[in-house]
């Protein structure tokens, strides 16, 4: 067997270039232009509020966005740092630095790599809507709340990491507003909100960064009064060469330290990369593989923290962008890192003017359109088990972390979900007769009925046979030991799986009937069921001809063992 087909990793951009032609070509190159410099403001922007350089937030979005197009899953993926890695980069550089931030993010590519290389890439895919909603939402508001500082001009250093206490010092502060910075951010803010409803194609993002850091320096040079902060004066003079990879040491203490944070960065990116897939998928109607798009994104994770940088994902806004101008292979994505690549090497300089306030309202519109406000107002009509996973999980990426947020969110997700499907397991009782069709499709005319005799109680379980539900039945059977029939049927025919606990309570059933001279006879066992059943030594327990494929056959045997024990008890009488 091939690696490739062992571990399912099949790169996109090797199948998109055995029919390549210059048309495609063409169509790439204009989407990658676009993409491109719609990505530049987002890379800056991502990198700034995270707690690193600009520039890193560059070679992040450079080196990140083409190793997820060189060795991704989906054609039209474009790979880069988001909005939604900025709480869990910044606090992992507030707790542990730059090289705690790097050790992290090469240990979630690792996890990233393991997932594709174990085929859980559909299994992402199943992680509750309301879960992903709540920490988006929570992100969302969380990175707005980061931008009120340099919008307003407050001026404040040292802000708090926490959101309560962040927006206690907002407003102590708020009579500190700087009114040339605010309209600053007042009017990137316009430009960007309305500069689609000229041209959905324009970038608002970069013609807001482009008009007003032009402005700013004009007003600057004219008017002793007007000052705003500048991405120069925070952060200096950057450099314009490719920085030199450079290890980190790795130890057990450190791993073990940054494991949560390097799950969260992992479960995260996995989550965002495959949410924005399968949009693309919905537009372009292609197919993405989802394991190969794990080791994509693991890769392209591994490789920038020796360049510095911080962890990379799929962007839904940046791949929409891409398809809208026509791309449709992995080289328009590699095209549009090579943009960021001639931009970070011969137009950097141009980047130290930018205003901070500026920035501020970019990521102020990034944290809008990530809050999803209509989603969650349609949640607030489902079921109340999604509404609280939403609220939880919400409120915990907002006031706490969001690697508790994610790791309570699952856990909450996971006990609303068994304890629904435990509610919706019937476990039925049957006696003197039972009717075989009942719970199929069979029409009126297949119903087969059957005479159960008097000592046989019949049970069936509707519903997998798992730990939630083996405790039910063992309930059930306790109110009904009363009763002591001399056989036992348990019905399994509706019983898809059966777990370590359910096959104990049945252990225990068969031993105390046995003690109590009940016979049990199961009856419907799936193949699969049937293989655990003698697993677990059951079928030596009861006998394996008492373990029948079909109702007709347990009740038979049943009846008969019925009749022979009535039998004796009579000739004994």
């Amino acid at each position: 067997m091939k690696l490739s087909e062992a571990i399912d990793f099949h790169p996109k951009l090797f199948g998109a270039l055995r029919h390549y032609n210059m048309t495609r070509l063409k169509e790439d190159v204009i989407a990658g232009i676009v993409v491109g410099i719609v990505a530049l403001p987002l890379a800056i922007a991502f990198g700034i509020a995270s707690g690193v350089s600009p520039t890193i937030g560059l070679i992040t979005a450079i080196i990140g966005g083409f190793l997820v197009s060189f060795f991704g899953g989906n054609s039209v993926q474009i790979g880069g740092p988001t909005g939604a890695f900025i709480v869990i980069v910044y606090n992992i550089i507030a707790q542990f630095g730059l090289h705690g931030l790097a050790i992290a993010t090469f240990m979630a590519g690792v996890i990233l790599l393991l997932m594709g290389v174990f085929r859980l890439g559909t299994v992402i895919k199943f992680i509750p809507y309301p879960i992903v909603v709540g920490f988006t939402a929570g992100i969302a508001l969380t990175i707005f709340s980061t931008q009120i500082n340099d919008f307003f001009g407050l001026g404040l250093r040292d802000v708090p990491g926490q959101f309560i206490p962040k927006w206690i010092m907002y407003f102590k502060n708020f009579g500190n507003i700087a009114l040339p910075t605010l309209a600053t951010g007042l009017v990137s803010l316009l430009i960007i909100i309305f500069t689609p409803r000229i041209s959905k194609k324009l970038p608002g993002a970069l013609i807001a960064i482009v008009i007003v850091t032009a402005a700013s320096w004009i007003m600057g040079v004219n008017f002793d009064w007007y000052s705003v902060e500048t991405i120069g004066d925070r952060f200096g003079t950057m450099a314009t060469d490719i920085p030199t990879p450079h290890g980190f040491e790795l130890n057990m203490a450190t791993i073990n330290m940054l494991l949560p944070s390097a799950f969260t960065i992992a479960v995260l990116g996995a989550i965002e990369s495959l949410l924005s897939a399968t949009v693309a998928d919905g537009v372009t109607g292609s197919h993405t593989n989802s394991n190969t798009e794990l080791i994509g994104q693991g890769i392209a994770n591994i490789a920038v923290p020796f360049f510095g940088g911080i962890p990379v994902t799929g962007a839904i806004a940046r791949t929409m962008t891409n398809i809208s101008n026509g791309g449709r292979t992995p080289v328009a994505g590699i095209i549009h890192a090579l943009v960021l690549l001639l931009i970070f090497l011969f137009l950097m300089p141009l980047i130290n003017y930018v205003p901070m306030a500026c920035l501020g309202a970019v990521l102020m519109v990034v944290a809008y359109n990530m809050s999803g406000w209509r989603t969650i107002v349609g949640i607030f009509k489902a079921p109340k088990s999604d509404i609280s996973v939403l609220i939880v999980t919400f409120l915990l990426t907002v006031i706490f972390d969001l690697t508790i947020a994610i790791e309570i969110g699952l856990l909450l997700a996971v006990v609303l979900f068994l304890r629904r499907v435990t509610e919706n397991t019937e476990i039925k009782v049957y006696s003197e007769q039972l009717d075989v069709a009942e719970g199929t499709d069979l029409g009126l005319d297949h119903h087969e009925v059957l005479d159960v005799a008097k000592g046989v109680s019949v049970y069936e379980i509707d519903g997998p046979f798992f730990f939630g539900v083996a405790t039910k039945f063992d309930e059930m059977m306790r109110s009904t030991l009363g009763s002591k029939p001399l056989v036992r049927i348990i019905r399994m025919r509706k019983v898809s799986f059966i777990d370590a606990t359910g096959l104990h309570n049945l252990e225990i059933l068969i031993s105390s009937s046995q003690k109590e001279g009940i016979h049990i006879v199961l009856s419907g066992v799936k193949p699969n069921v049937r293989e655990a059943l003698e697993h677990a030594g059951i079928d030596r327990m009861i006998g394996s001809d008492h373990i029948c494929d079909h109702i007709t056959k347990a009740v038979v045997m049943a009846n008969n063992i019925v009749a022979t024990l009535t039998a004796k008890s009579a000739q004994h009488g």
